[in-house]
């Protein structure tokens, strides 16, 4: 059984069967390492800012192992951020000065790392701000560091809008036509008027031309929502859909994007970082409603991932060396499948199989309702253990018909191990007939 999901204009083939990416911020905001709009909630000037640009030095930048860290979790794709908000590029961009050949780096640092991941088979996906606080025509807006500084909005009428905006159908260009094929574009963002402040959207950025751009360039590009127009890719941030995400009453293809922690960017003292436990069930509850995980690390100043990154990327790679099947190519089961109690179903279309995530390992058995007829073998997923199973309704001859250890017809009872397998989240397959 499949799903009528509204269709992409880019391709969207190999990203519902890929299922997991890494995110990763990385600008100089590092350098603050105090989150990634630390120049916007500190209302910074350029020249308080520039600090951070004359030392933006990352010695031990190694894209390989950023590529292998995140092989190894499992990630299929990932997605960077070639300029977030405050302007700067990490690529030799030909329309700026304000870019990482010009800081104590000395070298573009995109172009490694877009050839490690490929060369790991990873799709390549490229993060790219909308808005830009460094830029000299870019006006001010709700979200803009000099938002409440007088002579800046007065300064700001007298800029041309229009002029930015050449620069970042620019930029897309370069980035579009200097880099190979690029499989996503994940664009940021558009927002409304605040407080009496202008937000800025669709109109602004000329986003129907912009898209053309886009489509001329390279057409079979994933797009992202935040154009304000369109998109093939809808993308919730920092929420958790409890059901296949929907725009206009149709499904849609959906990506969420999380944190490890409660910051995008490199932050020394954030504390509230998710255990692995978690982010594996964020993972398996995306997938079990038709959608993909975007999962951030913020790499420090010298061009590292954070310890504690390195910890979660090793825990989730651990169980998808062995649980992979059932995230790759899966989808939410279909609607005549009941969930068990405490589980997350996924299921793979191609193979016709079923995978019942369990949370909270019960006693012997598990019920699956609606599952009585339909399955022809089970077994754990870490080890290929046979799992053996009974259903169907069972009458007793003494109690003239009544049900027989709680079954009915429609069910099927997995006969599990009393133990929970040694295992983050255990994983039964079916092989449905």
């Amino acid at each position: 059984m499949t799903f009528e999901v509204e269709p992409t204009v880019g391709n969207s083939e190999w990203f519902t069967e890929d299922r997991f990416g890494l995110f990763i911020h990385w600008g100089l905001y590092t350098l603050g390492a105090r989150h990634e709009w630390l120049q916007s909630r500190e209302r910074s000037t350029p020249e308080q800012y520039s600090k951070y640009f004359k030392r933006f030095d990352p010695d031990l930048y190694d894209p390989e192992l950023w590529a292998q860290l995140a092989a190894d979790a499992g990630m299929k794709y990932f997605v960077v951020t070639t300029k977030h908000h405050e302007g700067f590029c990490l690529w030799d961009s030909k329309l700026t000065d304000y870019k990482a050949t010009n800081t104590p780096a000395g070298r573009d640092v995109l172009r490694p790392m877009v050839d490690a991941f490929r060369n790991r088979n990873m799709r390549v996906g490229l993060y790219h701000s909308l808005i830009d606080w460094h830029h000299p025509h870019y006006t001010v807006d709700t979200k803009h560091p000099l938002r409440m500084d007088p002579q800046f909005i007065e300064a700001s009428a007298k800029r041309d809008f229009s002029i930015y905006r050449d620069y970042l159908f620019g930029q897309t260009k370069e980035l579009l036509t200097e880099f190979g094929d690029i499989d996503l574009l994940f664009y940021d963002f558009s927002f409304p008027s605040e407080n009496g402040l202008p937000g800025k959207g669709k109109e602004d950025w000329h986003s129907e031309e912009l898209i053309r751009l886009i489509r001329s360039l390279q057409p079979g590009i994933l797009l992202n929502d935040r154009l304000q127009i369109g998109g093939d890719i809808t993308t919730p941030e920092q929420y958790m859909p409890t059901r296949w995400v929907q725009v206009n009453g149709k499904r849609v293809v959906w990506e969420t994007c999380h944190t490890f922690s409660g910051s995008w960017g490199y932050h020394r003292e954030e504390e509230s970082w998710k255990s692995v436990d978690l982010l594996i069930k964020m993972l398996i509850d995306v997938v079990s409603n038709g959608g993909n995980l975007l999962l951030n690390v913020g790499p420090t100043g010298r061009g590292e991932f954070d310890e504690r990154a390195i910890d979660r990327l090793k825990g989730i790679g651990e169980w998808m060396k062995r649980h992979s099947r059932s995230i790759y190519g899966c989808t939410q089961a279909p609607e005549a499948f009941s969930c068990p109690q405490d589980c997350r179903l996924t299921y793979n279309p191609q193979t016709n199989r079923m995978y019942v995530h369990v949370y909270s390992w019960p006693f012997k058995n598990i019920h699956l309702h609606g599952f009585a007829g339909k399955v022809e073998y089970a077994q754990l997923l870490n080890d290929a253990s046979e799992i053996r199973f009974k259903q169907g309704f069972v009458a007793s001859g003494i109690d003239n018909g009544a049900f027989k250890e709680g079954r009915d017809e429609d069910t099927l009872v997995l006969s599990i191990p009393v133990k929970k397998p040694n295992v983050t989240v255990p994983v039964i397959e079916l092989f449905l007939k």
